[in-house]
């Protein structure tokens, strides 16, 4: 349902995506539910917030005064994803495959000891993929979860040629749950207060060198718990079906601006989540174009410039034209 959210939420959500500490995340995010509009629209947005909340409130009671090391990595692009797994399940190479990164790769356990970003295009929008250090089930690396629960989704990697791959990737969903963020194929309707599900590929990499039979039990297991991509780093299989399966994760749509009388400038694409309105995009833009909107026309589908309400829902790949 569309949010038609305000300007003031949406500083507060740019204060919660640029905060580094969890009493700056939890200001922004109580920032955010005092603003958000309240009706059926934002239900699920206002639990979602309200979720969030509530971990950091365990978190600061867990650690209250802790100084300890911090990390955070600041998001770009369309989103931020981050890549977990157990050790030498990919995680690296996916990320030298597909984006300008160039992290440390080797066959030892444990190469990656720090969040390494790295950003992959999409068609026409950059995706921010963050490989983390590997998680087993002696060790998590204590500032992980933080890392993780402000990230837009997460891609969970597996070997299937390691005998040990059904048993990594439990371990990974048993971490991740202990600590409130349970990794799910798609956002639940409703969740507990404190949980923060977030939104998982799985991805069968070194899939060159796995037996078939040993691709197609885990694809018989997992079908009805996360989307899977088959996928090698070296033999090029399943990167463009990676980079589609992961947007359709993501649940975000693109959305082009024209003048009127003019062409749409098409290589800079506004990126808005599923269900936004005409509305959400002109806030997006400037909360004073929000404010004076009266209409729109809109191009795509089976739509040739209709004019349509601020409510109208968009659709990726839309051409709006906004009137004043």
């Amino acid at each position: 349902m569309p949010t038609n959210v305000t300007a003031q939420y949406r500083t507060a959500e740019a204060a919660f995506r640029a905060a580094k500490t969890i009493e700056e995340r939890r200001s922004a995010l109580e920032a955010m539910l005092a603003t958000v509009p309240k009706h059926k629209g934002t239900e699920k947005l206002q639990a979602d917030i309200k979720r969030r909340l509530a971990r950091l409130r365990q978190e600061a009671e867990r650690h209250p005064g802790h100084k300890g090391h911090s990390v955070h990595v600041e998001p770009e692009g369309a989103a931020q994803v981050v890549l977990l797994g157990a050790p030498n399940a990919g995680k690296s190479s996916l990320l030298a495959a597909l984006t300008h990164a160039t992290p440390n790769i080797a066959d030892y356990p444990f190469a990656t000891t720090k969040p390494q970003p790295g950003m992959m295009r999409f068609e026409d929008v950059q995706i921010q993929l963050v490989d983390l250090p590997p998680i087993t089930a002696e060790h998590m690396d204590p500032w992980l979860p933080n890392v993780v629960q402000t990230a837009d989704a997460a891609v969970l990697l597996a070997d299937p040629s390691s005998r040990d791959t059904l048993a990594g990737i439990e371990v990974i969903r048993e971490r991740m749950a202990a600590v409130h963020i349970p990794l799910v194929g798609a956002l639940p309707e409703d969740a507990e207060a404190r949980e923060l599900p977030l939104p998982t590929l799985l991805v069968l990499s070194k899939a060159d060198l796995a037996d078939a039979g040993d691709l197609e039990i885990l694809e018989e297991l997992y079908a009805g718990v996360f989307p899977i991509v088959r996928f090698s780093a070296t033999k090029h299989i399943g990167h463009q079906q990676f980079r589609i399966e992961l947007w359709r994760l993501l649940q975000l749509i693109r959305v082009y601006t024209k003048p009127p009388g003019k062409r749409a400038e098409r290589s800079d694409p506004f990126v808005l989540h599923s269900g936004s309105t005409v509305h959400d995009l002109a806030d997006r833009i400037h909360a004073d174009l929000s404010e004076r909107l009266a209409y729109a026309r809109v191009w795509g589908g089976k739509i040739d410039g209709q004019r349509v309400a601020r409510e109208f829902e968009l659709r990726d790949r839309d051409v709006v034209e906004l009137a004043t």
